[in-house]
């Protein structure tokens, strides 16, 4: 029998997380099941503190940027997808697996993947075809940043900081492929490291 690969972790480590519907069903139903996800999230950050740079949370998958503090990303993870699996299953009258495996999860260790990231996860409906412009998806991170909205939930402030002023609009260009120099900026400053 093969054992599961170790996850690496460290305290302050940045990861991707994604996880899918169990045979790619739906996650969530209705506005209620997301925002029941959200608040589910944050009585895990109450219990295992980290730090949510983005998000969006699709019909059938999830994708989130997340920043640890003092605890692995096994026991959010572990705690978050539990109890939003048993109030899935519960209000729909379902046994059995709601997500699809263990979720997936890719470490964070370079400036440039950082971004690249948060764009990947926000551009994520209009890859699908659900809006014509990103910022149009309700259960998205990337209205707070262009927006300045207060979204409980996330922290706009690291992604922000690699931008100049105006940071929100420069943003933008960069999510929406107009401004690709950030990430050559980056990736060269970490090559000559």
């Amino acid at each position: 029998m093969l054992s599961r690969k170790l996850r690496v972790w460290y305290p302050g480590a940045s990861f991707h997380i994604y996880a899918r519907g169990n045979r790619r069903t739906a996650l969530f139903e209705s506005r209620e099941d997301y925002l029941m996800y959200l608040s589910i999230l944050e009585d895990v950050r109450n219990m295992y503190p980290f730090i949510l740079h983005s998000y969006c949370l699709m019909t059938n998958h999830i994708h989130l940027q997340l920043q640890t503090t003092t605890f692995h990303t096994k026991h959010i993870m572990k705690d978050l997808h539990g109890r939003y699996a048993v109030y899935f299953n519960r209000k729909y009258n379902l046994v059995g697996h709601l997500f699809q495996g263990r979720y997936g999860s890719e470490i964070i260790e370079t400036d440039a993947y950082f971004l690249e990231v948060s764009r990947y996860i926000h551009l994520n409906p209009l890859e699908a075809k659900m809006v014509v412009r990103p910022q149009d998806y309700p259960w998205s991170s990337y209205p707070s940043y262009l927006f300045s909205t207060n979204n409980p939930h996330v922290t706009t402030t690291k992604v922000l900081s690699y931008f100049q002023n105006p940071k929100q609009h420069q943003y933008q260009l960069f999510v929406e492929g107009r401004n690709k120099q950030i990430l050559e900026e980056l990736k060269n400053v970490h090559k000559s490291e």
